[in-house]
């Protein structure tokens, strides 16, 4: 039980990496806001959570609005009794170049993906300060670290997420507060299940990764889990690549092509 007693966020709860590290917090002792833009499937989630004896409330939340953070912070203050770890997952992706990508769709990715994370530390980080310090952990990805064919807004956007990590990092330590990145590779959610619909695709996402499939949600469940527990208490400002080998190998392959086409980029969590 590496979180006995503690309170938890979860953005993006209601389906996909969200949801699996949800059900993971609360199966670890933690009481779960659940907090997702339709409150329909943060409900889903917190039904899974209670039916297996844990603890959550559902929030409904855009992540881009100040006010909806405030609320959630303050629904993890009103139910758990304070705030301990924050999982800011909530994501999108808009697929473009910089010719084709409209403003509007970069606005929404960089607000959904960074704006994001600025406004729920705006909120968590005093009431982790005055419990006594806390964990936040950012999802970013491997498109944050190298470059994606027609991912310019996705790549920028976690990107950022890496370092505003690192700066919060250094900005709250002394409050306790430790915050860190994970940067998936390809992951089994919905968005890229849509991405691999065929078996042709689905194999080369597979082949693209030197373990030779992509990975789960409850993997990267496992390391949100980690970077909220004590078992980290030494590591903050890390970017934690969780990617089956993709970004060590030198000539990846495009996901969905069986065969080597230089350097080409598959699409990630």
């Amino acid at each position: 039980m590496l979180l006995e007693g503690k309170a938890a966020i979860v953005t993006g709860a209601g389906s996909g990496i969200g949801a699996a590290s949800a059900l993971r917090f609360a199966t670890e002792g933690a009481g779960v806001v659940c907090a997702d833009i339709r409150l329909a499937r943060a409900q889903e989630t917190v039904d899974a959570i209670v039916a297996a004896g844990g603890r959550a409330v559902a929030a409904e939340a855009d992540v881009r609005s100040a006010a909806d953070n405030e609320a959630m912070v303050n629904l993890a203050v009103q139910h758990f009794g304070g705030l301990y770890a924050a999982f800011f997952n909530a994501g999108t992706i808009r697929p473009g170049n910089a010719v084709r990508l409209s403003e509007d769709d970069w606005d929404v990715v960089m607000d959904t993906n960074v704006k994001s994370i600025f406004l729920g530390a705006k909120f968590a980080v005093p009431v982790m300060a005055d419990g006594g310090g806390g964990s936040i952990i950012n999802t970013a990805s491997v498109s944050g670290l190298r470059g994606d064919r027609s991912g310019i807004a996705y790549g920028a956007s976690k990107a950022a997420v890496i370092n505003l990590t690192r700066c919060l990092a250094v900005d709250h330590a002394r409050q306790g507060i430790r915050v860190n990145a994970i940067c998936p590779g390809a992951i089994d959610t919905p968005p890229i299940k849509r991405m691999l619909a065929s078996d042709t695709a689905r194999d080369g996402a597979g082949r693209a990764h030197p373990l030779g499939r992509i990975g789960q949600p409850d993997e990267i469940a496992a390391a949100a889990v980690w970077l909220a527990s004590d078992q980290s208490s030494f590591v903050t400002g890390e970017a934690l690549v969780v990617d089956g080998g993709y970004s060590a190998a030198s000539n990846p392959i495009e996901m969905g092509d069986p065969r080597p086409q230089g350097l080409r980029r598959p699409p990630s969590a």
